[in-house]
């Protein structure tokens, strides 16, 4: 019998579980969803522990599914690997196992008044040279000086060594090892704007600026390599933990992108575009960030890839909106047919920034706006506007890209449920002037896990055994001309400094 692989696969709205084969192919998957919380304008938490328990629950389902089908032989999952939403905060009392509050989640904008002080006072340069990042209320490190800043005794708690931070890798491996490792990769480290992309250590300076101490932080480790194994109630023991990694680095990873200038944009409830810049960062300009894409081997001084990296905030978060908000659709997958019913959006155009603007604009005071209404305007119209200003903004990013690395990426790889959308994607084509290639294995983030858990066991060993670029699915090419495109582009720039500046 073969060895499996276990990815478990924690995202923004739903943990899965997904067991693969050396293949890549999927064996087993379960997913749950989990409650979104919106206490305040502009404030998205998430209850850790359900994080947790919803993770594990559904890790179990897919070990039982996949050792149903090879007689009950758990012991056949080889190695589990991790890739998680990033940015996500959770600190937790390190007696207790028991959260402070609750997680503050990559979308949360409460932290803008203090990133704007950070840059007046001039330390935009400094930490963007550190980190490669911008200062923005994305990032990590705002949300922790929030919590201990808030919350009741937290300061004094985590001066006394009392207090673990995490993103959300780090609080799984916490939970599946029973509180035996406290651990963030490198790509989930170069998140936090506590990080220095260059030295790849937390950074005293910044720790001291932001008055975070440095005993509430992880160990940091590889994106590959043994970090720890099972240990948790609820699952069987003694499984190795063998990857950790970011999501959209997992995907950039799974997506065979393995060379520089290579692109893949990943389409969920944001947008996030990767483009490999190899062994150096490559300075970052034009809105982007650059950040650690995955280091493999366990030594300090192993091979470590960089990427450029663009994002958008709210693309499939604004077809939910279009379900929850507005009820124009009941579900998600409705939206195509609705947008193909007419033929263009007749100049409506959506600017979806519910959780300001993230490349190029960074503007975290920024609004949803959606403008060109006429009595004329129909909830298809607005349909069409909501997957054309996703498609607008990942074409943003990729022309960001192409003058910061002066690349010019001959195609786009793309994964994520929004690829689902056969209409999204011909836009996407469109805007962009080159092949949009949706992965046949279209669970790539995880997937990525998976073997670079694979890789660190041995169990999948070689590039061409376990990296091996996914076979293409579909593709779509352009159908309109540059002259149409920019047309288009040109209705996108005129509205967006609209929607800044409101908050």
């Amino acid at each position: 019998m073969s060895t499996a692989i276990l990815s478990l696969d924690q995202g923004t709205t739903s943990s899965r579980a997904i067991v693969f084969d050396e293949r890549g192919a999927i064996l087993a998957c379960a997913q749950r969803e989990f409650k979104q919380f919106f206490p305040r304008a502009g404030w998205v938490e998430h209850n850790a522990t359900e994080i947790w328990t919803s993770q594990r629950n559904v890790a179990a389902e897919a070990i039982a599914m996949w050792g149903a089908k090879h007689g009950g032989a758990g012991g056949a999952i080889g190695a589990i690997g991790i890739t998680n939403q990033r940015e996500t905060t959770v600190i937790w009392n390190r007696q207790t196992g028991e959260p402070i509050a609750p997680a503050i989640v990559w979308q949360d904008r409460r932290t803008a008044g203090y990133c704007e002080e950070l840059i007046k006072e001039g330390h935009q340069d400094v930490i963007r040279t550190k980190t490669g990042l911008v200062v923005d209320p994305y990032f990590s490190a705002t949300k922790i000086r929030w919590l201990l800043k808030h919350i009741a005794g937290a300061e004094r708690s985590a001066a006394l060594g009392e207090l673990a931070f995490g993103t959300v890798d780090t609080w799984l491996l916490y939970n599946l090892t029973a509180g035996k490792v406290h651990a963030t990769d490198v790509s989930n480290a170069s998140r936090t704007m506590l990080f220095n992309i260059q030295t790849l250590e937390w950074d005293e300076e910044l720790l001291r600026l932001l008055n975070i101490p440095r005993s509430i932080l992880p160990k940091i480790v590889s994106s590959s390599g043994l970090i720890g194994e099972t240990l948790c109630d609820g699952l069987p023991r003694g499984i190795p933990i063998c990857s950790v990694i970011g999501d959209q680095q997992a995907a950039l990873f799974g997506q065979g992108c393995h060379t520089p200038g290579l692109v893949k944009n990943t389409y969920g409830t944001g947008c996030f575009m990767l483009m490999n810049t190899g062994a150096t960062p490559a300075p970052a300009s034009k809105g982007l960030i650059s950040t650690v894409a995955w280091r493999t081997g366990t030594e300090p001084n192993s091979a470590t890839v960089y990427a450029l990296e663009g994002s958008v905030f709210i693309a499939g978060a604004a077809v939910q909106w279009l379900r929850d908000g507005l009820g124009i659709i009941n579900s998600a997958a409705e939206v195509e047919a609705l947008a193909a019913s007419v033929p263009s959006s007749e100049g409506v155009v959506f600017v979806p920034a519910f959780s300001g603007l993230g490349t190029p604009d960074w503007d975290p005071t920024a609004r949803g706006t959606l403008l060109g209404l006429t009595r004329g305007t129909t909830r298809a119209h607005i349909a069409r506007a909501t997957l054309d200003a996703i498609a607008f903004q990942c074409a943003e990013l990729l022309s960001a890209m192409r003058d910061a690395s002066g690349i010019s990426p001959a195609e786009l790889r793309v994964d994520g449920g929004g690829t689902a959308n056969r209409l999204l994607m011909q836009i996407q084509a469109d805007l962009v002037g080159i092949p949009v290639i949706r992965a046949n294995v279209q669970e790539t983030t995880a997937l990525g896990a998976a073997r670079l858990a694979g890789m660190a066991t041995g169990l999948w060993s070689g590039v061409t055994g376990s990296t091996a670029e996914p076979a293409s699915g579909h593709r779509w090419l352009p159908s309109i001309s540059r002259d149409e495109a920019q047309s288009k582009l040109s209705s996108w720039h005129r509205a967006v400094p609209r929607a800044m500046g409101w908050a």
